[in-house]
């Protein structure tokens, strides 16, 4: 035992007591307990996993290998190379028309994730309200608490598929209001947003001064109609941080790789933090990152069209046994209404897993607005898809025996 243990034993304060509160406060992943639950089962066919079932490319896999072979293993500069950095204005001018400077509008993170941290960090003061348009991803809110921010919930509905409206924005919107974070596509809903869809969002958040945040990790990943990012929008450039990576639509989530783009002031204070915190991204990767910008766009377009294909299946599907589902227009996952069954997310997620060997993640997880559904990762075989969905029909109709 160590001397603080043992003092902390005599006052008869647990090591519990000296963690800071808020991060006390903090509950463990919902997603990863399900995981938890899961692990050890045999049979499991599991829709929860937020990870392309593809592998990293070849020829990507070798700039990394051949990097190493050349001795490429020593810092870069804090912001990432300036040959990733260069590949990454270009690569974002040429799909979604916004223009970079890459010396001092670009840093290169470790992961999507840590851009987000950083960007949080950066801006919050303690206090400050963030406007989370839910259901979201499920670290927004707990990065924002740690940074002494306050997280705020703005409803989105499965009516408008999962659309921002102006309207529930605005109502929630206080003189503490300071950032807004986006995340189009959407993890969890799928829902994506028009060029028509952000002129009333800019114009709330030119109004009230903020901030945005756009996460849009998945921009590569939409279907019938092509990503439109925020920062594109007139006037919306110098106010956003674009954060985006390599992790979805290049199959590439164990390499941690991802960026964050934005005004110069905005960019300094997030490297400052970066550079005392991480330094900078591994060189490995981003020579990996850099090839995938340059000969990758192929694998990834025929990712897509086999994920269109698996989303056409399990929307189809899930309806077809009587889960109404709105139509997912990004990402990979399918999230499906499941109060017609009386149970809650949490209850219909733990028995599916344990009485159909069917593994997802109840939607409460990802915040007020997402109980009562659902979310389906598709980004597994056809086969696993198929077999899923026969036991989820299995399961209904036996809660509908009850």
């Amino acid at each position: 035992m160590s001397i603080h243990s043992e003092q902390a034993e005599q006052s008869g304060k647990t090591m519990n007591s000296y963690l800071a509160p808020r991060v006390r406060e903090i509950q463990p992943s919902g997603i990863r307990r399900f995981f938890d639950l899961a692990n050890g089962s045999k049979d499991i066919i599991t829709l929860g996993v937020g990870e392309p079932d593809f592998i990293t490319p070849w020829h990507v896999r070798e700039a990394c290998v051949y990097s190493l072979e050349r001795g490429y293993t020593s810092y870069t500069s804090n912001a990432g190379t300036p040959e990733l950095r260069e590949a990454i204005a270009e690569y974002l001018y040429n799909s979604c028309d916004v223009k970079y400077n890459p010396k001092d509008e670009i840093i290169v993170t470790v992961g999507g994730s840590e851009a987000i941290d950083l960007a949080l960090r950066a801006l919050i003061e303690p206090g400050d309200e963030i406007l989370l348009p839910v259901p979201c991803y499920i670290s927004y809110s707990p990065i924002t608490a740690i940074g002494g921010g306050v997280p705020v919930e703005v409803e989105t509905y499965a009516r408008d598929n999962f659309k921002l409206k102006a309207e529930h924005l605005i109502s929630k919107i206080t003189p503490k209001s300071k950032v807004l974070i986006l995340n189009y596509p959407s993890n969890p809903t799928g829902g994506i947003m028009s060029y028509e869809d952000w002129l009333p969002i800019a114009k709330v958040v030119e109004e009230n001064d903020l901030i945005v945040i756009s996460d849009e990790i998945y921009s590569e990943l939409t279907y019938d109609q092509k990503h439109v990012s925020f920062a594109s929008i007139p006037g919306m450039k110098d106010r956003t941080i674009l954060v985006n990576g390599f992790s979805k639509a290049f199959a590439m989530t164990g390499w941690r790789m991802g960026y964050a783009c934005g005004h110069p002031d905005l960019i300094y204070a997030m490297l400052k933090i970066h550079q005392y915190t991480v330094m900078c991204a591994p060189v490995m990767g981003q020579v990996a990152a850099l090839e995938a910008l340059k000969n990758g766009l192929e694998e990834k377009n025929h990712m897509v069209e086999s994920y269109n294909q698996r989303r056409r299946l399990v929307v189809q599907g899930l309806r077809d046994i009587g889960l109404s589902c709105h139509e997912p227009q990004g990402a990979f996952y399918a999230f499906p209404s499941i109060e017609s069954t009386g149970l809650s997310s949490d209850e219909f997620a733990q028995r599916l897993l344990l009485e159909a060997k069917v593994a997802a993640v109840p939607g409460n997880v990802f915040g007020a607005g997402g109980e009562g559904f659902l979310r389906c990762s598709y980004a597994t075989g056809v086969n696993q898809l198929n077999e899923a969905l026969h036991r989820m029909g299995q399961f209904i109709h036996k809660l509908k025996q009850e």
